[in-house]
């Protein structure tokens, strides 16, 4: 039996590239008595029929499963805003970074339309989230800017591309892989942000190697419920100051002798990050009190 990954699903019918090829492949009976679901990046198993058909025989454990998209072994999310048209929301982008730790996903930071701002809010984007340790991309699709390194980034990788409408994102993969031929959206003047174009999650092929998801999905406005004292696990700038703290279960919130509070007034800990931090943790503990 050969090993692929499923790239499409559609009417019971499960779409898997093995090499350089695309089976259609129908499930075993099995896997519907047990309720088995298969998802897009599903590591497959397949029995050929013919030269065009074959059967799941079976599902390959999952390193990472997302519920929105529904896409399965995803390996890292390119979380795209854009710098200007709309204006980013740096709180949902920090959202997004701490639901991608959480899932276990590697977060590439890209900001895009570069061509539409000012080198002083780019330099200040760059102070922000240079101690997270996290890829940091600028790019302008209409001129090329960042292209070749968004493109060294998705290299042999499964990624999911996350992000508002609007930003580009579809733009970007149409630049990154030719030929795609994606719906883009405009930015409607009236609300301020874009139009959704990605209607279906698909993994596209890209010709130097990997699979890119282009889907409407990874943008959850909510975080998972969690003690408060777990979320400082996913700033990954805090991590040097764990531990040093005065009191074992610190919150670096109010606590007297707080490491990390240290780190920020000295500007270790960009204070924009921290003020994300100190409203996730709001977040989490009002959830945390109504179970």
């Amino acid at each position: 039996m050969d090993i692929g990954v499923v790239v499409k699903a559609i009417s019971g019918f499960y779409y898997v590239q093995l090499g350089n090829k695309i089976w259609e492949c129908s499930l075993r009976g099995r896997f519907r008595k047990e309720k088995k679901n298969v998802l897009v990046g599903d590591r497959v198993k397949i029995v050929p029929r013919d030269d065009k058909t074959a059967v799941v025989d079976e599902i390959l454990p999952r390193e990472t499963e997302l519920t929105r998209p529904p896409v399965a072994n995803v390996e890292q999310a390119i979380i795209v805003f854009a710098l200007q048209d709309p204006k980013p929301n740096l709180g949902l982008l920090d959202h997004l970074l701490v639901i991608a730790e959480i899932e276990n996903i590697n977060p590439v930071i890209c900001f895009n339309k570069t061509d539409l701002d000012n080198i002083e809010h780019i330099e200040n984007i760059k102070e922000i989230y240079s101690g997270t340790g996290y890829p940091l991309l600028f790019t302008c699709a209409i001129k090329g800017q960042g292209i070749v390194a968004l493109q060294e980034v998705l290299k042999d990788k499964i990624s999911v591309f996350a992000g508002p409408s609007g930003v580009g994102k579809s733009t970007l993969l149409n630049y990154v892989q030719p030929g795609l031929g994606l719906k883009t959206g405009e930015v409607s003047e009236k609300i301020g942000r874009g139009r959704h174009t990605t209607r279906h999650t698909e993994l596209l092929q890209l010709d130097f190697g990997g699979l890119v998801a282009d889907s409407p999905g990874f943008s959850s406005l909510y975080l998972p419920e969690m003690k408060k004292e777990q979320m400082s696990a996913f700033f990954p700038e805090f991590a040097p100051f764990l531990g040093e703290c005065k009191f074992t279960g610190c919150a670096h919130d109010k606590e007297p002798n707080c490491a990390v509070k240290k780190a920020v007034e000295q500007m270790d800990i960009h204070p924009q990050r921290y003020q994300h931090y100190l409203d996730f943790v709001k977040e989490v503990a009002q959830k945390d009190r109504r179970y």
